[in-house]
């Protein structure tokens, strides 16, 4: 009977647990569902990680590429900002062999690239099609690379060696396995765990050769300035606000909201994609819910990273 009226009307099916203040899953209108993150499960990358958000399951795999500038080879500034490939001069220039190289931007001579991709595809979901990134997946890579850029995660400067001639680029991409709502939360835990497993070699540039030599036996971890976490929230009937939200929830919902914060509480995004408006008392309450929940997060990441360490 339950069943039947849960498909002929979902709303206010949901509506009769909302006024109970719980929700069908069993959980507490502020409860969010069981998290897990696995580190370093991508033997093949530089740096990963595996979070569950409940059902969603996304996996992260971060990928460092050096960037070179064709000056060190031919010695002449002319060829800063060219792009080559150079497979054969292994182990003088690459960490692994096939590796591209290319100068850092003009315009930026200090600095490195972080760049993400997100990747939703029809195997965690049959909302999802094959072909070029839809819509919410373009959403969502561009919702990392906010959270990147504005929480200084890490610092673009770091990822370069040489100013002008040498710098890192940090491919992130993260695949979702299994959708089943709040996206952003999961993607976000799952890079920054990513981003706390990566080693790069140290690299160095011969001054009588000019060639970058590497030193693959002597590795760094990246240096991670903060540690931003998202909290999502969807709205109902404009007024009731509910935390992670399960692909359901968000499908009837009439709005969602996402507050990234910081280890100091800062704010370092808000993405609220239209529908019904809040006050600033609701968005209040959010700022301190996310407080906490950068607390939770940040307590079970350091659980596994500690747990890493003693093995």
């Amino acid at each position: 009977m339950a069943a039947g009226f849960k498909t002929v009307e979902p709303l206010e099916y949901y509506r009769r647990f909302l006024k109970e203040n719980c929700r069908p899953d069993g959980r507490e209108l502020g409860e969010f569902r069981t998290t897990t993150v696995n580190i370093g499960s991508i033997s093949t990358a530089d740096g990963s990680a595996l979070v569950r958000l409940g059902n969603t399951t996304v996996v992260c795999g971060v990928k460092a590429v050096g960037l070179l500038s064709l000056s060190l080879l031919c010695g002449s500034t002319a060829a800063l900002g060219c792009y080559c490939y150079i497979p054969g001069f292994w182990p003088l220039l690459a960490p692994q062999p096939g590796q591209e190289f290319a100068a850092p931007p003009v315009d930026a001579p200090d600095k490195g690239y972080v760049v993400p991709n997100v990747d939703l595809p029809p195997l965690c979901s049959s909302r999802f099609r094959t072909g070029p990134p839809g819509e919410e997946a373009q959403v969502t890579s561009q919702f990392i690379a906010d959270v990147i850029e504005n929480s200084q995660i890490i610092k673009k400067e770091d990822l370069c060696i040489s100013a002008g001639k040498l710098a890192w680029v940090l491919y992130c991409d993260l695949i979702c396995l299994d959708y089943d709502g709040n996206i952003l939360d999961a993607c976000t835990f799952a890079l920054l765990a990513a981003l706390k497993n990566v080693q790069l070699p140290e690299v160095t540039i011969n001054e009588e050769t000019a060639l970058a030599e590497v030193n693959l036996k002597k590795k760094s971890y990246l240096n991670v300035r903060t540690n931003p976490v998202a909290t999502s929230f969807a709205v109902f009937d404009d007024t009731l606000l509910i935390v992670d939200p399960t692909g359901e929830e968000e499908h009837l919902s009439t709005g969602t909201l996402t507050i990234v914060t910081d280890e100091e509480g800062k704010l370092c995004c808000l993405h609220k994609p239209g529908g019904s408006g809040l006050t600033g008392a609701k968005l209040q309450d959010c700022m301190s819910r996310a407080v906490t929940r950068h607390k939770e997060v940040s307590r079970l990441l350091d659980g596994v990273m500690q747990s890493m360490e003693h093995k």
